[in-house]
């Protein structure tokens, strides 16, 4: 009978526990600045070097521009933004030679602290 009121006991603590934690870590988190990066790429899968690429900020409409470049590992069209603030939505999308890419969203709710999104630009290279 002890081992199960010992039992029962721990239970309520660890029940009372978890959650507190992983409310403390969330609240970390919020606080982490994120980065979004990503390949932009013509049409026909050609990567884009020389693309411009915006990143909106949609609560203080803030605009962002990278130009799309081969990165450290000579991968040709990366572009990336960093410091981006947590629980924000951003949108972003590239333009080349007067063409414009779809407008993604990387939405606030996405709580990874490294997102990429590629963009792929309607023309024939």
């Amino acid at each position: 009978m002890k081992t199960l009121v010992r039992g029962l006991v721990l239970f309520c603590l660890l029940a009372a526990i978890l959650p507190a934690s992983a409310q403390f870590r969330h609240k970390d988190t919020e606080n982490q600045p994120r980065s979004l990066q990503g390949q932009v790429t013509a049409g026909d899968d050609a990567p884009l070097n020389g693309a411009v690429v915006y990143l909106k900020n949609t609560k203080t409409l803030a605009v962002r521009s990278f130009i799309s470049q081969a990165d450290a590992s000579k991968q040709e069209g990366m572009y990336h933004f960093t410091g981006l603030a947590q629980n924000v939505d951003f949108e972003v999308h590239a333009e080349f030679n007067g063409q414009k890419s779809d407008t993604k969203t990387l939405s606030g709710f996405d709580s990874r602290a490294k997102s990429v999104i590629n963009l792929k630009v309607p023309i024939k290279k």
